[in-house]
């Protein structure tokens, strides 16, 4: 079985990214990009589907890890009755072609017997590689993929399957290296371990120095800008939604999807933590790639692209795999990308709106994009569309996608005013038009026998995206019909102190809490002027964090432990923006 979402560790080179579990094995990695097929998948499955497992043989009496300061250097430290051992486990950040995982394994203490079994296994556990022995290692082929082992002591191996005892004492350093290339490159050579570990570790670090916000959390905060960064792509700066693909939502259940693209919702949301950071770098690249992706087609934009701006994203069930605790079916691509989810358009709209204010520059074609999603967003903001969760049933008008098409209206005319860029007749035709939004979403999309706005109009369930209503400045939170819906939430979707999506349903069979939306109840409840208790919110879900810091997607309550895909870039970038806010004045997204 593997291990707990919260046994994994993540380390990565900004192509792509290794997750590796407390006992010291590899068992997510897909080369030569997040997005590829996987080369280790026992995560999704079993040690048949692909890992590297590099630790003591034997009883292990105790084991510690830690991330090597504010870096992505991640050290495991076994204990055993012989004896400790360390292993140093990181992805140089280089430039060269292709990529490679190193693993320094490292006496501390007396004499340890280790373990080293590698079994590489292509298409997410699917495709055993032609191997043959190279040096100590060995070199494997699949198709356009090479993957070369380089060992310090001899592996003995079978169909790209390896094994290996030996001896380590204290003092010794023995390094191994995994590396990537495409098998029509020139093979790369042994990389220098002890080398390549102190450019990673100083790059690391001059990377999280840059930042200097105040902040009562810098811990955790650092944290989630290393792992966020961990989770954009170095040469596109598009930003994955989450390292991996199909840990269930509902444990042993069906909403298992693949989360390794950029979704566009998460727009606004990334923006704002980048450049509150101080990372305007990296914010502008990323509003960068959404240029790319939108293209000239705002009518064709879709929900979600590939790290390269991709657009095709088919989805189809690995079927030879198991599943994660048995929660199948195991989905690869996202057939969500076909959704037309109207709030899209104002979050984008919203996100070019919060970079102007903070200085990175408008380009022609920026205005461009502008103009043609507005114009787009003007025909189409009153038809029904998917939701925010992206539920796979028929499409409603939804309180929170008819707001985020006010957003849109409003951010535009925002700009115009500043700028004064945009055609008058346009700008006279949206003012009128953001009053009639306004109007219909406050006639429609609240109930005034309850108190609170709905999730659809004419409907009557909650749902925690309405906790978005006064980020965006729709309405104050003090306004009684928000002050009302925080109230709903926090009455009605709570539960063990985390807020939920959608209402429990109280058959065994929920899902768990989805964090970011505690997040957005804390910055809800600092507006209202609930300071303590938007703190104390923002620390419970911090302590939810692992033994290293990273959070995934949800957490179950009823068995007390993290669930969903992981580490999931929408939490850790809500624990920034909020821990921000608690902390100094910050660009906010509806001022």
């Amino acid at each position: 079985m593997p291990a707990s979402i919260a046994d994994y560790a993540l380390v990565g080179d900004g192509k792509t990214c290794a997750l590796i579990a407390r006992t010291g094995s590899v068992d997510f990695l897909c080369w030569p990009r997040f997005d590829s097929g996987a080369c280790f998948a026992a995560m999704l499955g079993d040690d048949s589907h692909g890992h590297w497992r590099l630790a003591p043989e034997g009883f292990v009496t105790a084991t510690t890890r830690r991330y090597r300061g504010d870096t992505l250097v991640l050290e495991t430290e076994f204990t055993t009755e012989h004896g400790a051992v360390r292993v140093i486990d990181f992805m140089p950040r280089d430039d060269m072609p292709g990529s490679a995982l190193i693993r320094i394994v490292e006496g501390v203490r007396g004499t340890v017997r280790m373990d080293c079994t590698i079994r590489l296994r292509f298409d997410y556990g699917d495709m055993p590689p032609w191997s043959q022995q190279q040096g100590n290692g060995f070199l494997a082929e699949v198709g356009p993929d090479r993957v070369a082992l380089f060992a310090p002591i001899p592996v003995a191996h079978e169909r790209a399957s390896g094994t290996a005892r030996f001896e380590v004492a204290a003092g010794q350093r023995l390094p191994f290296a995994l590396v990537y290339t495409d098998a029509t490159d020139p093979l790369r050579a042994e990389p220098d371990a002890e080398r390549a570990l102190a450019e990673t570790e100083r790059e690391w670090s001059d990377w999280i120095g840059r930042f200097d916000k105040p902040c009562h959390w810098p811990g955790p905060v650092k944290r989630s800008l290393i792992t966020l960064r961990a989770l954009i792509h170095k040469h596109t700066g598009g930003l994955l939604a989450a390292a991996t693909l199909g840990l269930p939502e509902q444990p042993g259940g069906s909403m298992n999807w693949d989360y390794r693209y950029c979704w566009l919702r998460d727009a606004t949301f990334t923006l704002t933590a980048l450049l509150n950071a101080g990372y305007t770098e990296e914010a502008r690249k990323w509003r960068d790639w959404i240029l790319r992706a939108i293209a000239g087609s705002p009518e064709r934009m879709q929900i979600m692209y590939r790290l390269d701006g991709t657009r095709r994203l088919p989805e189809y069930e690995a079927t030879w795999l198991p599943g994660y605790e048995g929660a199948r079916p195991v989905l690869v691509g996202n057939a969500a990308s076909n959704q037309i989810q109207l709030d899209v358009y104002g979050e984008l709209l919203d996100g070019f709106h919060v970079a102007d204010r903070a200085g990175i520059d408008r380009e022609p074609r920026c205005i461009e994009v502008e103009t043609a999603l507005i114009e787009y967003l003007e025909g189409i903001w009153d038809k029904p569309s998917a939701d925010i969760w992206e539920t796979r049933g028929d499409p409603k008008r939804y309180v929170y996608s008819q707001v985020m098409a006010w957003v849109g209206i409003d951010r535009f005319l925002a700009a115009a005013r500043k700028h004064g860029h945009a055609d008058p007749a346009l700008v006279q035709r949206l003012g009128p038009l953001r009053q009639t939004m306004h109007d219909a979403i406050c006639a429609r999309g609240y109930d005034a026998e309850h108190g609170h706005f709905v999730r659809d109009f004419g409907g009557s369930a909650l749902d925690a995206s309405l906790l978005i209503l006064p980020l965006v400045g729709f309405l104050p939170a003090d306004d009684p019909r928000m002050a009302g819906t925080i109230r709903a939430v926090e009455t009605q979707l709570m539960e063990g102190g985390l807020v939920r999506r959608m209402p429990a349903k109280g058959d065994g069979r929920d899902e768990g809490a989805f964090l970011a939306c505690s997040f957005w109840l804390a910055d809800c409840m600092k507006l209202q002027g609930r300071a303590a208790e938007s703190r104390a919110l923002l620390e419970r879900v911090i302590a939810l964090s692992n033994d290293v810091g990273l959070l995934s997607e949800e957490y179950h309550v009823p068995s007390r432990r993290l669930i969903g895909n992981t580490p999931q870039a929408l939490t850790h970038l809500g624990l920034v923006n909020t821990a921000l806010s608690l902390s100094g004045p910050v660009l906010q997204r509806g001022a």
